[in-house]
């Protein structure tokens, strides 16, 4: 079952935000993410808030869709009555699970009460993610028509063995398909790998990469897989049924994607993330790395505005309760202190190209950038402009890199 949700203060019923959150919130860009929280099966790695159709009980996937857009017009009245300033949104992204499970007009319903309930800037990001075997062509035909700009398919691998021990469902030689029409309907594609799978070779790899790069996207994820407690994948790795996966040999393929994506003229931006240019960038994930506003839509979707974080209640029964009686469907928020926001600063702003400035940075972290050069963990010359960027050497580091920035040694 999916993972549970963080302890923290009980969130009020008018979901209303304290006013340390208008603090320098003009300067802060919006975005909305809508979770969609179904899937045709569960692949034994995800511990995402995922619900198959016989996990459903209480409510109707039918329903949703018109819950999520009473959601979006809640979260408009509750920024709007917390003298948040008025923002167009900038970046929505659709995730779950998987939202193309949903008819493409609900998926238009969504983002027509996002547009309504704010507005969107003119350049702005509108992304779902999808499965290879879940959309056709008439489908992101739809998705185009109603204004979505970009799509995210989760193929993974295209290794079918790899994919068995993922079970994910979808024939790999699909992928190419999908990617053709959603070029043709003019969408932006990126693709979703996953390197690591206990089983896969550096050839399985390679092959994977060599896939998707002949696709051509506009973007490419690669994240390794991580083991999460309580997913069916951790117990078979418990019972001996399936081995480990070897940080090492992770180590191997994560370089193995940069060098074959740099060949292919994709450059990375995000530790796990590379694009062909700065304009297919997923200027949705950069908001939340850099520290701007988002909303999260539906059961189990975590929002952040001007440093107080909140997550909603995890299943879709209980979130449509809620939903039904207008009342906020968090479960539960914090509000960051000074301290924690700068930490998590500086963990989330070295992921990223462009780094972290040193004059963010305390004394000691600042005298911690000269042996982190040293260790080739750090660039030296980003260094002298006052920046902390991560080497490929640091980017398989990085967390070492944040201890050693945030250290009081």
């Amino acid at each position: 079952m999916p993972s549970a949700l963080p302890l923290g203060d009980p969130a009020p019923a008018d979901g209303l935000l304290p006013a340390s959150t208008l603090v320098g919130a003009d300067q802060r860009r919006l975005g909305v993410y809508l979770h969609v929280p179904f899937c045709r099966v569960r692949c034994g790695y995800c511990d995402f808030n995922t619900y198959t159709a016989t996990e459903l009980r209480g409510v109707s996937q039918s329903e949703y869709a018109g819950h999520a857009v009473a959601e979006v017009a809640f979260a408009a009245g509750v920024l709007a009555a917390s003298s948040l300033p008025a923002r167009r949104v900038s970046t929505v992204f659709f995730g779950g699970g998987t939202p193309t499970m949903l008819p493409s007009g609900d998926l238009a319903a969504m983002l027509a009460a996002v547009r309504e309930a704010w507005g969107l800037t003119d350049d702005a990001e509108i992304t779902t993610e999808a499965n290879p075997d879940s959309v056709d062509a008439p489908y992101l035909e739809s998705l185009a028509a109603a204004g979505f700009t970009r799509v995210s398919f989760g193929m993974q691998s295209a290794v079918p063995h790899v994919l068995a021990t993922l079970e994910r469902t979808h024939d790999p030689e699909r992928v190419p398909l999908v990617v053709e029409w959603a070029r043709a309907a003019g969408l932006q594609v990126s693709l979703d790998l996953i390197y690591g799978t206990p089983g896969e070779s550096v050839d399985d790899w390679r092959r994977s990469l060599d896939a998707a790069i002949a696709c051509e996207p506009d973007h490419l994820s690669a994240y390794s897989l991580i083991v999460e407690t309580g997913t069916k994948l951790a117990r078979q790795i418990k019972s001996g049924a399936v081995a480990e996966p070897d940080e090492d040999l992770q180590a191997d393929m994560y370089e193995t994607a940069d060098s074959r994506l740099g060949a292919a003229g994709y450059d990375w931006y995000e530790v796990s993330n590379w694009a062909k240019d700065v304009h297919h960038r997923s200027r949705h994930n950069l908001a939340y790395w850099q520290g701007h506003d988002w909303w999260g839509v539906g059961p189990g979707a975590h929002s952040h505005v001007g440093g107080v974080r909140w997550w909603n209640v995890k299943h879709p029964a209980a979130y449509a309760g809620r939903i039904v009686a207008n009342e906020s469907p968090a479960a539960g928020r914090e509000t960051l202190d000074a301290e924690t926001q700068r930490v998590e600063r500086v963990l989330l702003l070295t992921r990223i190209r462009e780094g972290l400035s040193t004059a963010e940075l305390e004394p000691a972290g600042r005298t911690a950038v000269a042996g982190l050069i040293a260790d080739g963990l750090v660039d030296a010359k980003a260094a002298l402009r006052g920046s902390v960027e991560l080497t490929l050497r640091g980017r398989l580091l990085a967390d070492t890199v944040v201890r050693r920035l945030l250290s009081d040694d």
